[in-house]
């Protein structure tokens, strides 16, 4: 085919997208010759979804279309480059609060969303709204093509929990103040989740439910996220500085690993019923991912130091704490997905991504 994914994008990319098009735990054969709308594609996620599908084009033949829907046309441009002239890939220009206008599509991911504690503080309205009016927009369209809608939805639904356990279940639900600004993200995933739930009662329609732990990756240097600035800080050789005690214990889960889940729940999920996705190699707490990012590289002599002496003691769990955010993926190990990439291994590809390009 002209314009093969595999002479476009950087070699380290190119094997994390072959990892997503050769999984075998997904059933591909149900995606041939199916048009695919995924929204937030000029995002981490959605770049990789909308690639790693082209790719299988590239490999089998399978003539998938895919609609990647962008609010930033220039920005997409880059993102993709000459991928862009592809049969199998239209852009299309839209901000899903507003509307989308797509003639039609068998599935739909919906991953438009702000997911930066930047945008929460500056754009709390239009975090939210991606998730309240975007949701719904999406699920009028699905509704009306019939089509298969995944809903990308966060560990953050679950609030503050106290349920005395090590990990948090589907089934769970805490503590949010839905009062607050702050909350936009968490609230408004609930808002959409909800919303999913009460599409697929009320129009029978066939929409699943993702909630991805901490998604990981080569993001970009600029990336606020705590992780992502451990992995600039290894791509520039510099010294990774807490200025907490990092005890924080969360799970993580790789950029392709999420991709797998996503698409296996899409196909395989029950319907309106939600899916951790969780390494459980990869739990690990805040102060362990920066200890890790600096031991997959000794060569660079990179080193964890705190900015407080008495934060350098490894932290005890207090009784009474909160639930940590480490997220039980059973119900989707129970579909046939197993996750590839362990923490160590995340790390080491995220930095040959940044480095390559």
């Amino acid at each position: 085919m002209a314009y093969d994914i595999k002479g476009l994008v950087k070699k380290s990319i190119y094997s994390d997208l072959l990892e997503i098009a050769d999984n075998d735990c997904i059933d591909w054969g149900r995606l041939r010759d199916k048009t695919i709308l995924i929204t937030g594609a000029g995002g981490f996620i959605g770049y990789y979804l909308t690639m790693a599908l082209l790719v299988r084009n590239d490999l089998y033949g399978d003539n998938i279309s895919v609609i990647a829907l962008v609010r930033n046309r220039e920005r997409a441009q880059a993102k993709y480059g000459k991928a862009l002239k592809r049969f199998d890939l239209s852009l299309n220009v839209s901000d899903v609060t507003k509307g989308i206008n797509v003639a039609g599509a068998d599935f739909m991911i919906h991953a438009a969303s702000q997911a930066s504690g930047i945008q929460f503080e500056n754009d709390p309205v239009g975090t939210i709204s991606a998730n309240l009016s975007g949701t719904q927009n999406l699920l009028e369209l699905a509704k009306e093509w019939d089509a298969t809608a995944l809903i990308v939805s966060s560990l953050k639904v679950y609030g503050t929990l106290h349920t005395g356990n090590e990990c948090i279940y589907e089934t769970d639900i805490g503590y949010v103040d839905h009062t607050s600004y702050k909350n936009c993200y968490a609230v408004g995933k609930r808002a959409s989740e909800t919303l999913a739930a009460s599409y697929a009662k009320q129009y029978g329609t066939d929409v699943k439910i993702a909630r991805p732990s901490y998604i990981y990756g080569a993001s970009s240097l600029e990336d606020d996220r705590v992780w992502a600035q451990f992995i600039a800080n290894i791509v520039r050789k510099q010294d990774i500085l807490l200025k907490s005690s990092g005890a924080a214990l969360r799970s993580f889960c790789y950029v392709t690993d999420t991709c797998t889940a996503l698409l296996k729940i899409m196909l395989d999920g029950e319907r309106a019923v939600p899916y951790n996705i969780a390494n459980k190699a990869s739990d690990v707490t805040i102060r362990g991912f920066a200890r890790a990012a600096c031991e997959v590289f000794p060569e660079r002599d990179i080193h964890l130091s705190f900015a407080n002496k008495e934060d350098e003691a490894e932290p005890v769990p207090a009784p009474g704490a909160p639930t940590p955010e480490i997220l039980d993926a059973g119900r989707l190990n129970a579909l046939g997905w197993k996750p590839a990439v362990d923490l160590k291994e995340g790390i080491r590809r995220s930095v040959a991504v940044l480095e390559e390009k």
